[in-house]
């Protein structure tokens, strides 16, 4: 496309539609109308030079055109109670839903890693010494030793804070750096499979793998789902930059991004309840039955939430992208 002469065809137009956006308050039913058919007509020229023969400057000045005739023919719009019931009723669970085919593989991977490697450390003398001295190794797995007390070691409300805000933090870092083809998520997962590995090994090599595990499974079961949820979106949103599909790579990356950055809210919500009963269940007075009981009815509620609640939003067409209204003007692709 030859940009100069599309600009000379086009911009009569493009100013037409700044002067009636500037007196928007005034204009006659046959106004408005002419800038509606502008507005429309501009989005689509904005696709085109995106597409074809991108220019900064260009790009620049009708993307504001475009936001400001959007403003003016839909009115501003502000966020209420119902866009927050819908994100977590359609939006977070359908996006969790479709990304499913991601995190599910994840996390059996990772646990099967956590698994290899507890195996490995418990088996292996010279891997725990490697790890800490011998009397530090006995300090930290006997009864009423460093593991156990490091769940009731501050007060429930801060400890459970603390945990919800390092975890957040490790699922926001999967899905933003996802975009780096990955490889920063593959790193994250390793590391907290190490951590969880080396608890696992140190505490059966003591023959305590099962006082490890009520302490673990209550409040684990969801925070992993969680961390593996947001590890598979950010791994998904990776491979998008490889193989962006029928869509251009550009709109790709936006559609999932938008959705990536939606998940995080949810995701942090979710890992809200697990930083709950970390905090005040797992060190509780509580049975062991009794707390992984709780953890496992909460890992229940979520995975009925996203195949239940998100499998019929995703197959009603929800995405878990912003609605329609808020995107930006793109053109339609081929299958």
């Amino acid at each position: 496309m030859d940009l100069d002469v599309f600009v000379a065809a086009h911009r009569a137009e493009w100013d037409r539609l700044d002067a009636l956006l500037r007196r928007r308050r005034s204009l006659t039913g046959a106004e408005a109308d002419e800038l509606v058919a502008l507005y429309q007509r501009t989005a689509t020229h904005l696709s085109l030079i995106r597409s074809s023969a991108p220019d900064p400057q260009l790009t620049g000045r009708l993307s504001q055109l475009v936001a400001r005739a959007r403003s003016a023919v839909t009115g501003t719009r502000r966020a209420s109670w119902r866009d927050a019931t819908r994100f977590f009723t359609h939006s977070f669970p359908a996006a969790v839903y479709r990304s499913r085919h991601w995190w599910v593989p994840t996390a059996l991977l990772s646990t099967l890693v956590a698994v290899l490697l507890g195996w490995w450390i418990g088996v292996t003398p010279e891997v725990q010494s490697s790890i800490a001295a011998p009397d530090e190794l006995r300090e930290l797995t006997r009864p009423g030793g460093q593991y156990e007390t490091y769940y009731s070691s501050h007060p429930a409300a801060s400890f459970a804070a603390q945990v919800w805000t390092n975890n957040a933090q490790a699922a926001a870092l999967c899905l933003v750096l996802g975009v780096f083809l990955g490889l920063p998520v593959l790193w994250i997962l390793f590391q907290n499979m190490l951590n969880l590995g080396i608890g696992f090994g140190l505490m059966s090599s003591a023959g305590r793998l099962d006082t490890f595990l009520g302490l673990v499974l209550p409040h684990g079961l969801l925070e992993l789902t969680a961390v593996f949820v947001a590890a598979g979106t950010g791994l998904r949103l990776g491979w998008t930059v490889i193989d962006p599909g029928p869509r251009t790579r550009r709109t790709a990356l936006a559609e999932e991004g938008r959705a990536a950055v939606g998940m995080a809210i949810g995701i942090a919500a979710v890992l809200f309840v697990s930083g709950a009963i970390e905090g005040f269940v797992t060190p509780s007075g509580l049975p062991t039955w009794a707390r992984i009981t709780i953890g496992v009815a909460a890992e229940l509620a979520f995975l009925t939430y996203v195949y239940v609640v998100g499998g019929r939003a995703a197959r009603a067409g929800e995405t878990g992208d912003v609605e329609e209204a808020e995107r930006g003007a793109t053109l339609p692709t081929a299958a």
